[in-house]
């Protein structure tokens, strides 16, 4: 009896099996919850910067909060002036950030373009009330281009975009709007995109128009890409009324332009917000 007793003890042993089975499973859970932990970083950081930036939202009361911001500068630009997909225009500034542009807006649904975007295009979205995140290619780099795609990937009215040549690590504009930093952490980024991102007010042309891509005219896959060069002697200057065949917003022809040869108006004022 007592052998029999023993043999039976000694076959229900440690569960070693088990053990490593649950220790296994731990092991895993652990692992996806550093990964999530890890992946979701970025998105976590950016809803408090964007929760720190949320006063400056505009009202009816504040309706263009970007003038509490420090650095914005501002100009006044004559909207729906367009041009034609071969024309360029003499921009007053760099990026501009109003003035005549393409007819064929840059989708500006929330995407992050990894090279350089003809500017005409770009533009134009500032025009619908986009928010436009160009970065020095060569100065933002690695982890901080991360950190600023967050602040455009899938966020309606943004679009981010290189911008080769650009004199600060980053500039954002919105039409008639522009701020240029140096740190992708600045907490001015976030207030300039909550005061100007569609906003309501009047602050740029056409308040409720698109930023959908637009079929046979701007695939936002394969843009017309950017022209580094300077622009030419058949630039449009900044004062040009549009091009006769480009179409308006309605896709109706515009008017009679003035003439390639006009001369350029004084450039638009650009002065810094007062604090």
């Amino acid at each position: 009896m007592k052998a029999a007793r023993g043999s039976v003890v000694s076959k229900k042993g440690t569960p070693w099996g088990t053990i490593i089975a649950v220790v296994g499973i731990v092991a895993l859970l652990a692992s996806v919850i550093t990964y999530y932990m890890v992946k979701s970083a970025p998105k976590r950081d950016q809803a408090d910067r964007e929760a720190a930036a949320a006063s400056y939202a505009p009202t009816a009361t504040d309706p263009d909060p970007s003038k509490r911001i420090p650095g914005v500068v501002t100009a006044t630009y004559t909207g729906s002036v367009h041009v034609l997909p071969t024309e360029r225009v003499a921009y007053d500034k760099t990026p501009p950030f109003g003035g005549p542009h393409d007819q064929t807006w840059a989708t500006c649904t929330g995407i992050v373009y990894p090279n350089a975007v003809r500017t005409e295009n770009m533009v134009h979205a500032l025009e619908h009330g986009a928010v436009w995140i160009a970065y020095n290619p060569q100065q933002v780099t690695g982890d901080a281009v991360n950190t600023l795609s967050v602040r455009a990937k899938g966020k309606p009215y943004t679009m981010m975009s290189p911008y080769p040549g650009l004199d600060k690590p980053i500039s954002l504009q919105s039409w008639g709007h522009q701020l240029k930093v140096d740190d992708v952490k600045d907490a001015r980024i976030d207030e300039f995109i909550a005061a100007l991102r569609s906003n309501p007010n009047g602050v740029y042309p056409e308040v409720g128009a698109s930023c959908d891509a637009v079929p046979g005219s701007f695939d936002p896959d394969n843009p017309p890409p950017f022209d580094p060069s300077k622009p030419g002697p058949d630039a449009k200057p900044m004062d040009y009324k549009g091009s006769a065949s480009a179409q308006n917003e309605q896709g109706q022809m515009n008017q009679p332009s003035a003439p390639a040869s006009a001369p350029a108006s004084a450039p638009a004022s650009a002065t810094p917000t007062k604090k």
